[in-house]
């Protein structure tokens, strides 16, 4: 059985509580993502479920926060049911997800997915309050402290992005009202579709944040140009959006650029400290990176190609922040 043996009394207490047996029909490994976590597909009495059991844990990776959030988004029908999560054994058991694919099976159009996805989002943030844990925009001068101290990237190439950061950061303050509990990572590998709705699964980075942390993941990740964006926060609101918050969104999505490029470039320098990557900023367009992903021809595993992505991500933010757009938006928002 693949679970490891320092493991097995922890799976076998979930399995007891949650089912009355310890004994599994079936059992394949899944792929844990970047969190460590081990991730199974078991059967019990002939039916699929998901195990998962934590790996690491420190401030930022603690189940005893995003389990309480799992449960609040399960109880509101966003997130597959909770069967047993445990916080101190780390170990949690949901429903399993039939996974369709969004590109070739959603029944509807383009407009119609990112309706849904929009509402579905809504549905989330009106749940009860998750946990809170950081300031969003303080989190994010934490991990781009981290960033700068691994010495990764030749400080000369990220100066004029990290300049228009600081700008971005003395004009964008969080609504208290815009305080909900927020999935934080809504990326295409966290959405399921089952044929007839979405999923939100993977709770590690939820807590109590900014609305528009999960609005621009969503817009970054399914919208394409203007009017997209408009549509997909027009469905959010349930009206069209007014100017501060079309402003909003701009500029949270150009920090959800830097976040996802600093993510991977912090962990790519953890994995060789001390190694410096090469040529600047130098990399391929985002979209022809999320392109080559979806085909299956780019390939994120490796040192270079999580490099490429990190720096893909930072021009991203940076293009963005060059735009009249942003200009206008960082006016309209600056107290």
């Amino acid at each position: 059985m693949p679970i490891p043996a320092a493991k097995r009394p922890a799976v076998d207490r979930a399995l007891t509580a949650a089912f009355g047996t310890r004994e599994l029909d079936a059992i394949a490994p899944l792929g844990g993502g970047l969190s460590g976590a081990l991730i199974y597909k078991i059967r019990v009495g002939g039916i699929a479920y998901l195990l998962r059991i934590e790996g690491a844990r420190d401030a930022f990776r603690d189940p005893d926060r995003w389990y309480a959030c799992m449960r609040i988004a399960a109880q509101a029908v966003i997130a597959p049911r909770v069967r047993y999560a445990d916080a101190a054994d780390g170990v949690a058991i949901m429903e399993f997800v039939v996974e369709r694919s969004l590109s070739q099976d959603f029944l509807g159009t383009r407009a119609d997915l990112i309706t849904e996805a929009a509402q579905t989002l809504r549905a989330l943030h009106q749940a009860p309050a998750f946990p809170p844990l950081v300031d969003y925009m303080e989190g994010m001068e934490a991990i781009l402290g981290e960033h700068r101290a691994t010495g990764l990237l030749d400080p000369e190439a990220t100066a004029p992005l990290f300049a228009r950061w600081m700008r971005l950061r003395a004009a964008y303050r969080t609504d208290p009202a815009d305080l909900v509990s927020s999935h934080n990572d809504l990326n295409p590998r966290n959405l399921l579709y089952d044929g007839r709705r979405l999923w939100f699964v993977d709770w590690e980075s939820s807590f109590l944040a900014d609305r528009y942390v999960d609005l621009a993941t969503l817009a970054n990740f399914m919208t394409s140009g203007a009017a997209e964006a408009d549509l997909l926060l027009a469905a959010y609101l349930g009206q069209a959006p007014d100017p501060r918050q079309r402003a909003r969104l701009h500029v949270m999505r150009q920090v959800n650029h830097l976040f996802y490029g600093l993510i991977m470039l912090n962990a790519v320098a953890g994995q060789r400290p001390g190694v410096a990557a090469p040529g600047g900023l130098a990399a391929p367009d985002l979209a022809e990176i999320h392109q080559g992903l979806g085909a299956g021809t780019y390939v994120l595993e490796g040192w270079e190609g999580q490099v490429t992505y990190g720096k893909s991500r930072l021009n991203a933010a940076l293009a963005g922040m060059k735009t009249p757009a942003f200009d206008q938006a960082v006016r309209l928002l600056t107290p």
